[in-house]
């Protein structure tokens, strides 16, 4: 089905006054989530800039490494914003009358809170489809390319005259680099080893990539090793040396982030493998990716609950959406205090799910089901007795 024909199809299937309130709910549900997700990325990138100050990145690195954040910071906003979105534009819609007319109409609630229920199922549609296959993806990519910044792409961009900081433990400096790629007069300060600081000097020398590892074949040089216990200074006149460039020998491969992993190893984590006190935590991950795009769902009853159960009030009702705010409040934290807790006691685990789910279902039995009929008043006669 493409894209022209299902809207034909929403526009000839669906009420007039649904597509109204649903492309006001979707349009909120948009800006709301791009805002915030573009707030928080701005605010998060700054941690990376240091990467472009001091290793001489460009702009156009930096913004495709911290793009990849983007589908993580998406599905974190996602459920806020669509239980944000479901409770104001039902009370604007309430405040302006919309709703008082659409019961007049003969509207049940359930009627009213159909495109809240569309948007909501749209919204854990794409919850699942962000914290089950896009964020995993983005995450895997996003720490793959960091790496390769901090351990392989930095090497390569060692300027004249300027010390580069190749990582927290290894600084370079080079006084000349020729177009073929050799350096001149290179000074190294390697700090790899805590209590042996070297100093490496150089005439000259050339850079190569070995097994993604970046390393420096130097010639004629020297090196100088202060022994910190002793105080004793070893130097070493080499002809021809190899130095590598990685921070240190354990940064060479990388350990997945549990953010990065599929789902099924997170359910089912390898106990031989993964050390005892990380099995709970993975757990606790790969259920927080089951559940939270259900709280979706949840939050948005939650807003609906608060609009469309209740006597109608023509001076407003400050008190439902300030309910309804401070319980989704509430259910957060408790989320929050749950995962936590179950990460340390894995028999909790059940409890993510529930919480996920059961808000949403309380607000739609209480607000879907029927309401109890008055009795008629008996029919009198003509007589009037």
């Amino acid at each position: 089905m493409t894209a022209h024909s299902l809207l034909s199809w929403f526009k000839n299937n669906v009420p007039t006054l649904d597509r109204y309130v649903f492309h006001q709910l979707i349009l909120a549900l948009i800006a709301s989530t791009g805002g915030l997700a573009a707030l928080i990325w701005l605010m998060q990138s700054l941690h990376f800039v240091s990467l472009v100050v001091d290793r001489g990145l460009s702009l156009r690195v930096f913004i495709e490494l911290t793009s990849l954040l983007i589908p993580f910071f998406v599905a974190v906003v996602l459920p806020i914003t669509t239980f944000v979105v479901s409770l104001f534009v039902y009370q604007r819609l309430a405040g302006d009358r919309e709703l008082t007319v659409m019961r007049a109409a003969g509207r049940s609630p359930f009627a009213l809170a159909k495109p809240g229920l569309a948007c909501a199922l749209v919204s854990t549609f794409l919850g699942f489809l962000l914290n089950l296959w896009i964020v995993p993806n983005a995450s895997h990519a996003f720490r793959q390319y960091e790496f390769q910044i901090r351990n392989k792409m930095a090497a390569s961009l060692l300027q004249e005259g300027v010390f580069t900081k190749i990582s927290d433990v290894m600084t370079v400096y080079i006084r000349a680099r020729s177009h073929d790629g050799t350096l001149y007069g290179i000074v190294v300060e390697d700090d790899r080893q805590p209590d042996r600081h070297a100093t490496i000097l150089a005439n000259r020398g050339s850079l190569l990539v070995v097994n993604d590892t970046p390393r420096v074949i130097l010639y004629d040089g020297s090196r100088q090793v202060i022994d910190r216990k002793t105080g004793r200074l070893d130097m070493l006149v080499f002809k021809q040396d190899t130095m590598d460039l990685s921070s240190s020998k354990k940064n060479t491969s990388r350990d997945m982030d549990a953010a990065e992993m599929p789902l099924h190893d997170l359910l089912h984590p390898n106990t031989q493998l993964v050390a005892a006190s990380d099995i709970g935590k993975r757990k606790v991950e790969g259920w927080r990716r089951l559940t939270s795009p259900l709280t979706c769902f949840s939050y948005a009853m939650v807003g609906l609950f608060a609009i469309l159960r209740g006597v109608f009030s023509r001076h407003g009702n400050i008190k439902r959406p300030l309910g309804a705010i401070l319980t989704v409040v509430g259910l957060l934290a408790l989320n929050l205090v749950t995962q936590n807790f179950a990460s340390r006691n894995t028999a909790l685990i059940p409890l993510i799910p529930l919480f996920a789910i059961l808000p949403g279902l309380i607000c739609a039995a209480i607000l879907f089901k029927p309401e109890p009929q008055m009795p008629r008043p008996p029919r009198q006669n003509g007589s009037g007795f």
